[in-house]
């Protein structure tokens, strides 16, 4: 089924087509709405002309942070945004041939391999990599074995946990929804 976590075509068809585009929406969601993070791969495309881990890990930093800098900027913060990003990108050169894929099909991995993948890259910590792992086995049929144990309750059916819910605008704002929850029952808790 084709992706719809940004609202906007041609973002949703570059994350669809484009496993590194869909790593970098992943990345760039904290601390900025999920539809804008997700938007993100596809500014830089009218940018750079074209969206491969290559042309972004050979960028020379200074010029690539202006890009995303650029207005509308691919991110709140675009500077140390742009440095997690082409950190990605070297890593997926190095490590995968450039292939982003790689991180989730390399040597046929299970989930709790695909897991320590994505925990390994600049910017992914324990809860984006599970959250991802939900996404890669909701949306994009990639369920190595144990993907729900290693996405927890993200890989829950039916829940609106996360990006990997989102399927269409409704389902954006009940994930938006239960994050606002979150957010206050855990303020609550703090008082």
């Amino acid at each position: 089924m084709p992706l719809h976590l940004t609202g906007a075509p041609d973002a949703d068809r570059l994350l669809d087509e484009n496993p590194l585009a869909l790593l970098i929406g992943m990345l760039l969601d904290q601390q900025y709405p999920m539809e804008a993070a997700f938007s993100g791969p596809q500014k830089l495309v009218g940018r750079i002309g074209g969206f491969d881990a290559e042309r972004i890990a050979s960028y020379d930093p200074e010029e690539f942070a202006a890009l995303c800098s650029t207005p509308p900027a691919v991110h709140r913060y675009p500077g140390a945004m742009a440095k997690r990003i082409q950190a990605v990108c070297r890593l997926v050169v190095e490590e995968y041939d450039g292939d982003a894929a790689g991180i989730w099909t390399a040597g046929d991995p299970d989930a709790k391999t695909v897991l320590k993948r994505l925990k390994a890259l600049p910017g992914f910590g324990d809860q984006k990599a599970r959250i991802f792992v939900a996404l890669l086995g909701k949306q994009r049929g990639v369920r190595p074995i144990g993907w729900q144990e290693a996405a927890g309750a993200y890989a829950d059916e039916g829940s609106r946990r996360s990006i990997a819910d989102v399927t269409d605008e409704q389902t954006l704002h009940e994930v938006r929804a239960f994050k606002k929850e979150q957010k206050a029952a855990a303020k609550a808790a703090k008082s």
